[in-house]
């Protein structure tokens, strides 16, 4: 038996202080509601599922509530799952009326023949599944109007938010390896601010905002989507794990081979196959907690490491 482990990031940006209690506090908590549905024997998918559903809930995260607007000021969500067993996965792209876009990735997965529904038919998916709808009024949050507005009067690109690393919103995401030493992964995200719109990221294409496979490990990716999706990142993180770099070093190497060939910041998060955890990011900030043995470590700075205990959290 394997000893079950669960890790959550809150997306690597220039994370305000003012955000700072909030998204350590919210990344604790899911990693925590996602190491107890392990703790009963469940399945890393449920865990992961779990997470990053909090996550969403949060309006401090830019997923589900709380999500970035794009050019006309409207929500366009992103969500993708994998299971790592089998490398069934399911996404959705630019969805707009959904509680929760990871629960509808998964029901792609396990309720379709395909990968990634978007738009109106990821809409009309959903209604017949019957899954939480909810409007514009729950979706999106004082601080998600004032974004688009600061960044209306600024005239900042898309490109300055992240790899200059002035502001922005970004991704939400969770790992697992549960007790039978299956991997999951899962990955949310609204957006960023301002985006073109019908732009998609990477967080619902599989390889890249997300990835994981038995074999070497799972992973999810949050930065500059574009980037990461040039150089598939998250199934390059994988495949270092594969070759048997730890999930660390992998995250490190990956990282660093994005600023050289494509000058784009991001962040990971990773579980080998061994059960090591593995987190890095290039840009000032990544929210990000893990639990294993009834703890809970969390951080946000570079050289953050935070330890607590579940029962007190």
């Amino acid at each position: 038996m394997n000893q079950p482990k669960i890790i959550v990031h809150g997306g690597a940006w220039a994370i305000p202080d003012d955000l700072r209690e909030g998204v350590l506090q919210g990344v604790r908590h899911a990693a925590n509601a996602g190491f107890q549905i392990l703790k009963q024997g469940k399945a890393s998918l449920d865990a992961v599922e779990i997470a990053v559903r909090i996550l969403e809930d949060n309006p401090v995260f830019d997923a589900g509530r709380g999500s970035c607007l794009n050019a006309k000021g409207q929500v366009e969500m992103d969500a993708v799952i994998m299971n790592g067993r089998t490398l069934a996965a399911g996404a959705v792209a630019g969805i707009d009326c959904v509680k929760n876009p990871v629960s509808l990735a998964r029901m792609v997965m396990e309720k379709t023949k395909h990968v990634l529904l978007i738009g109106e038919g990821a809409k009309l998916f959903a209604e017949e599944m019957n899954v939480e709808m909810v409007g514009q009024d729950y979706l999106v949050t004082k601080y998600a109007r004032e974004e688009l507005e600061n960044y209306r009067k600024y005239e900042k690109t898309v490109g300055n938010l992240f790899n200059n690393k002035l502001s922005g919103c970004d991704t939400v995401g969770a790992v697992a390896i549960d007790c039978h030493g299956n991997i999951a992964c899962a990955t949310s995200t609204g957006g960023i601010t301002a985006k073109r719109v019908g732009r998609v990221g990477d967080a619902p294409i599989v390889g890249a905002g997300a990835y994981c496979d038995n074999l070497g490990g799972g992973v999810s990716a949050t930065g500059h989507g574009e980037s990461i999706i040039r150089v598939s990142l998250a199934h390059q993180t994988v495949g270092l794990m594969k070759s048997g770099e730890t999930a660390d070093d992998a995250c490190k190497m990956a990282l660093s081979d994005m600023a050289e060939r494509v000058h784009g910041a991001g962040g990971l998060i990773a579980i080998s196959k061994n059960g090591d955890i593995g987190y890095h990011f290039t840009t000032e900030r990544m929210a990000w907690a893990y639990a294993s043995d009834d703890l809970v470590t969390s951080g946000l700075d570079p050289g953050d490491s935070e330890v607590f205990s579940m029962s007190k959290l």
